[in-house]
């Protein structure tokens, strides 16, 4: 059996080209890799073609692009075979929706309210306007809708095998509601001209037998549709007469009847930019094809995983991730049911591994869930990063960024100005809808009535331009202590910009925010309205924030790209080792068993990529002359119109970063100048200063993808190129040498490492989709084959082609699961150096009972490489590490020259004995 709690695991990105049975294949050498669990990408049946699988259609089932449930049967065979457990990587916020595949979904559109399902998604069924029902509104046309409508794009279609209409936009199945089939089939006979044959006669008796409103009904319906199909001849009539609504420019009478019939549904057909202003249900972020679930309602819940709790009791799955957990109303009730079903499936007897996907700022603290382990570790990636950058090149960088952006290296005015923007056009409807709920709210009693629409939606938009994190977790209960205060500091900040006359409208908002309207004494107001509001304000918060800080200002603010990471903080000035060493005390106390990351598939690059461009931290000076150089060298290829400059400067300095970033090692990459320009565009429109997503530039693209071409073109940019190709070699060393420390980190540190697919190798990758390119597993497995006793020596020399590392990740993992407990349970202890190149060095101790280890890893190594022009020399390294109270084979004394330990390789991981045992504090892990 593998261990309840992981020791190491693998991310594999599952796909129609990379199958369970593919999966299967690559378990063996997972296994001789040293890993304990395989972590997949979700399995559930998602849209077809899905690369990713978070487009979930259907929770009940396998997703049979991967192979089904025989398919998944025989993974969990050849896990079983050899010893590893399985994570999966669950979507509980939301589900794919448009397009013909989710059967829920299709039941909304067709029922309206009256579907069982309509309570499983957000939908502010009354607000669309101008419509005497309610609807949901579906932003699907590529062109306005009346320009849809008459260019025939919408089409009725009948489905003979289930009796049942649907309008088609293209790929996109529009359910029409039954109670309008009757004078549907009546439109349809007579155009056909068939009401005097049989077949004709009995489609209008059947049209006719449902009177009174919304029917056929639910019930009747089933009965109606099998009727509907088993006339016979029904369906040539109904193929004819299906005349009557096909749309054109030139048939105005059934582009009306078409118009009409569709304007009685349970849905609003629009132009796909509708989306960001009028759309009225909860999606995730702003993909207009993935709808919010209410995981809160228990029959939601239940249904979702109900293929969980089968695999959990069947002994086939030991963990999960769940995705986005701040998009859930009640993250605290969520995880306390699904605890709830774990212990149903399995019992108490064990633990299930359960890591939550919660991004964190600088300085929050996660809060503790039922059940939960930790987060999958993206705050732990940017300790290790800001650890490993040198603080004083940090400094010099400022300046550099100063020059070139002409604004100050602070990341805030970005955020705050990207929020703007946000709510300005991709989440304007969202924000629309918390709007008019506080306004309805304090419409609601005559002491606050007076407080305008308008009034309330610049103080939210002040509180929201203010909030400093993703989310707060208030219950129905109310606020913590913490998410009190939090709420109280950005009301603060935001009444300090309000310059109208205040009138107590920042108390009204705390208090609806906190729920302390509802307080006893206090004037009534709609407890409905206002929990509802306080709980909807929390899931609009983290999009909100994910949109704004890493979608937007992480592809604004240059300074040094390896700190613009998920989760990190672009602007950080470096972290000092006695913080790094208090904060992995804090996490061995609090969350010692969390993932610990370095390279996801949601990860801005690759973690090679970051390393390479951290170390520019180390040559500053270097850097900037290289920038100044290259930008007059390639001055030929900027595209200039007016006051077009394609790229433009801080794009620019980022395209130099990203090339020295990316550029391969050894053989030159076919598709290197494609992957560029690809990556170019996605982070272009990103940033949203001269193009976007929703209003593209052409011009401007078309020049940046020029500009790369060029540059990157021997014939026309040898001397840049070379230039380039020196740099990125010094720099490709530097990196190297970060990245075996961050590796070493990462294996060594409280916490369980996890592995992003093909980072046991050097990983150079940008931002998806370049980061789920295939990986080559049978070179990997026949290298890791070759290096069963690795000359540390050999391939120290031979660096580049990344079997050091592999074999370095091995012999990482092979000592975790030989000293499992001194990971999984020991205590940290930071080690003393001292010298004169202490601060290069980062050492501390792990220990259970007497079982220890001494991890020793250094940074910032451009003095002993040559500024990355040879691999280090370690003999003159002035530094001894104090181990005062540990014995280790080879150890006479209680100092450990680190010119000793990194004799053979620049990190080490001893085994050694501690002189006296100290019991760690005993932990409760819950299933």
């Amino acid at each position: 059996m593998p261990p309840a709690i992981p020791l190491a695991t693998y991310r594999l990105q599952l796909t129609a080209d990379f199958d369970f049975d593919k999966a299967a294949a690559v378990v063996p050498y997972l296994k001789s890799l040293g890993i304990t669990h395989l972590y997949a990408s979700p399995v559930m049946k998602a849209r077809k073609g899905s690369t990713h699988g978070y487009d979930t259609v259907d929770h009940s089932q396998f997703n049979p692009e991967l192979g089904g449930e025989a398919g998944f049967a025989r993974l969990s065979e050849a896990l079983k075979q050899h010893d590893l457990g399985l994570i999966i990587d669950f979507v509980p916020n939301h589900v794919g929706v448009h397009f013909a595949d989710n059967p829920w979904w299709l039941d909304v559109l067709e029922w309206g309210q009256a579907s069982p399902h309509a309570v499983s998604f957000d939908i502010d069924w009354d607000q669309l306007a101008f419509r005497a029902r309610g609807g949901v509104l579906l932003p699907i046309l590529g062109a306005s809708y009346g320009e849809a409508l008459e260019r025939g794009d919408i089409e009725l279609r009948y489905d003979a095998d289930e009796g049942s209409f649907s309008a088609w936009y293209f790929e996109h199945r529009l359910p029409i509601a039954p109670e309008r089939y009757g004078e549907v089939l009546r439109m349809i006979v007579k155009e056909a001209d068939a009401a005097e044959i049989d077949a004709g006669k009995r489609l209008l008796s059947l049209a006719a037998r449902y009177t009174g409103l919304r029917r056929p009904n639910r019930k009747e319906a089933p009965v109606f549709k099998a009727e509907l199909k088993e006339i016979a001849g029904a369906a040539d009539i109904i193929t004819r007469g299906l005349a009557a609504y096909r749309a054109a420019k030139d048939r105005p009478a059934p582009t009306l009847a078409l118009h009409h019939l569709l304007e009685r549904q349970h849905y609003k057909l629009g132009h796909w930019r509708l989306a960001s202003s009028d759309i009225n249900y909860r999606r995730f972020f702003d993909v207009n094809g993935l709808a919010g679930l209410r995981v809160e309602d228990p029959g939601t819940f239940a249904a979702t995983h109900r293929l969980v709790k089968q695999l959990v009791a069947d002994g086939k799955l030991h963990g999960i991730r769940l995705d986005h957990i701040d998009g859930l109303r009640d993250p605290a009730q969520y995880c306390q049911r699904l605890r709830r079903l774990v212990r149903d499936a399995q019992g108490k007897t064990k633990p299930f591994y359960t890591a939550i996907e919660k991004i964190l700022c600088e300085h929050e603290k996660l809060p503790h869930f039922a059940g939960v382990q930790g987060t999958t570790g993206y705050e732990w990636m940017n300790v290790i990063t800001q650890v490993l950058v040198d603080a004083k090149g940090l400094e010099a960088l400022d300046e550099t960024w100063r020059q070139i952006s002409n604004r100050p290296p602070r990341l805030a005015p970005y955020v705050k100005d990207a929020k703007r923007r946000v709510l300005e056009t991709l989440l304007t409807s969202e924000f629309t809808v918390l709007t008019r709920l506080l306004a309805r709210i304090a419409n609601g009693h005559y002491s606050t009535r007076d407080f305008s629409a308008d009034s309330l939606r610049q103080a939210l938009e002040l509180y929201v331009l203010h909030f400093p994190v993703y989310r707060t977790y208030l219950t129905h209960s109310g606020p913590t202590a913490l998410d009190r205060k939090l709420i109280d500091d950005t009301i603060a900040r935001a009444r300090a910009e309000w310059f109208a006359a205040d009138d107590g409208i920042f108390d009204f908002l705390r208090d609806a925010l906190t729920m302390d309207l509802l307080k006893r004494g206090r004037p009534p107001h709609s407890a409905p309205r206002v929990r509802r509001f306080a709980l909807k304000v929390q899931q609009f918060t983290g999009p909100m924030m994910a949109k704004s800080l890493e979608d937007t200002a992480f592809y604004q603010f240059h300074r040094l790209l390896a700190l613009n990471e998920v989760g990190g903080d672009p602007a950080s000035h470096g972290l000092t080792i006695p913080a790094f060493h208090e904060a992995m005390r804090a996490r061995a106390r609090e969350w010692p068993l969390g993932m610990t990351a370095t390279a996801t598939h949601d990860t801005k690059r690759g973690e090679d990529a970051r390393a390479r461009i951290a170390a520019l931290s180390e040559i500053p000076g270097e850097w900037t002359s290289a920038v100044a150089r290259w930008k007059v060298l390639n001055a030929p290829h900027i595209v200039l119109n007016g006051n077009l400059r394609a790229p433009s400067a801080t794009f620019e300095y980022m395209l130099y970063q990203t090339l020295l970033g990316a550029l391969p090692l050894q053989e030159p990459d076919a598709d290197f100048v494609e992957r560029i320009q690809a990556y170019a565009l996605k982070a272009a429109r990103e940033g949203k200063e001269e193009t976007s997503w929703l209003n593209p530039h052409e011009a401007y693209e078309n020049g940046v993808k020029s500009f790369i071409e060029k540059i990157l073109d021997p014939a026309l940019s040898s001397e840049f190129i070379e230039a380039l190709q020196t740099l990125a070699r010094r720099l490709a060393l530097l990196g190297a040498l970060n990245s075996l420390s961050q590796l070493t980190l990462k294996a060594t540190l409280p916490g369980v490492p996890d592995f992003y697919q093909g980072t046991e190798d050097w990983d150079l990758s940008l931002v998806d989709p370049d980061n789920r390119r295939p990986v080559d597993f049978a070179a990997r497995n026949t290298a890791l084959t070759s290096l069963d006793t690795p000359d540390w020596g050999g391939l120290t020399k031979s660096w580049p082609d990344g079997q050091l590392k592999l074999a370095w990740t091995r012999h990482l993992l092979k000592l975790r699961n030989v000293l499992a407990d001194v990971f999984a349970q020991g205590d940290y202890q930071p080690l003393e150096v001292r010298g004169t190149h202490a601060d290069h060095v980062i050492a501390f101790a792990r220990r259970h009972g007497r079982v220890a280890v001494i991890v020793v890893v250094g940074r910032q190594f451009a003095p002993f490489t040559q500024a990355g022009r040879e691999w280090p020399v370690l003999e003159g390294f002035d530094a001894t590490v104090d181990i005062t109270g540990y014995s280790a084979p080879g150890l006479a004394s209680n100092a450990l020259p680190v010119a000793q330990a990194f004799r053979d390789f620049p990190a080490a991981v001893i085994e050694a004995r501690a002189a006296s045992a100290i019991r760690p504090p005993r932990r409760r892990v819950s299933a």
